[in-house]
């Protein structure tokens, strides 16, 4: 088949597993929002509870953000540009929480800051207690989200070439400057993207939340939470935050799509 474009090699049986793959994420959406209780909607989202656990989400959510572009900002540029013995290897660590259940960070993250942690016990004596704490949360999320914006920076970095750099650098600029005023600029867009998922997954975070930090409402209980334990005691709830859950994470992904779009290389034309 040809289009206006060029060429596209896709049977059109592919069109039709394609369909099948969107309805097994589009039907139980679909099925949510019909279960929803309309007319008792906005009483369900806004009780003291629901925007407690709603404000407690936004605010972690952002917080574990900025904390994963202070640490995954140095990451993805020692991954892309660095070359050392072990880089592999940190790699894969660094993208270890992609595929480890959340509950098992949890565990691990407890076992190092509780208070028999690993660095729980110093920090107790300092008087510092992070378990079960809104800290605690913070940390779960950004342990989660990390990979997210580590990997599409470390992409973006990739696609840029480091040409920009070397000539900045042939020009005097010292490392620190090419960083601040090459580098950054140059892939913004892929840091934004990385950002804005790194805030849809903190958002979303429930296993290694409710391991490490807890259940406590206005402290560590983040509308997931929120939404599992109004599972066993108002169904209607539950669907309704499950909904404005939903509907914060479309737009974020939205966004991050469209920084996605906007990184995409301009061809010129002749």
């Amino acid at each position: 088949m040809k289009t206006a474009t060029g060429y596209q090699g896709i049977p059109r049986w592919i069109y039709a597993v394609a369909a099948v793959g969107g309805l097994l994420v589009v039907l139980p959406l679909v099925a949510m929002v019909a279960k929803v209780n309309w007319p008792q909607f906005i009483p369900l989202i806004t009780s003291d509870s629901s925007l407690a656990a709603l404000g407690l989400s936004l605010r972690t959510s952002a917080a574990s953000t900025v904390l994963c572009a202070v640490l995954g900002v140095p990451l993805a540029l020692v991954l892309a540009r660095g070359e050392f013995p072990g880089q592999r290897l940190l790699r894969s660590f660094v993208l270890l929480p992609l595929v480890l259940p959340p509950v098992v960070g949890g565990i691990a993250l407890l076992y190092t800051f509780g208070r028999q942690g690993l660095l729980g016990k110093s920090l107790e004596v300092a008087g510092i207690q992070i378990a079960f704490s809104t800290t605690a949360v913070v940390l779960a999320q950004t342990f989660v989200a990390l990979p997210f914006l580590v990997v599409s920076l470390e992409g973006a970095l990739r696609s840029a070439g480091n040409r920009f750099e070397a000539v900045a650098a042939t020009l005097g600029a010292r490392p620190t400057t090419v960083l601040r005023r090459v580098t950054l600029p140059l892939v913004l867009p892929g840091l934004a993207s990385g950002a804005v998922l790194s805030f849809a997954r903190s958002l979303g975070e429930f296993g290694a939340t409710l391991t490490f930090a807890g259940s406590l409402e206005g402290v560590t209980r983040t509308l997931p939470l929120e939404i599992y334990l109004q599972r066993e005691s108002d169904a209607d709830a539950a669907v309704a935050l499950s909904l404005v859950l939903v509907a914060v994470a479309v737009t974020v992904v939205g966004l991050s799509y469209g920084a996605r779009r906007s990184s995409a290389p301009v061809a010129v034309q002749p």
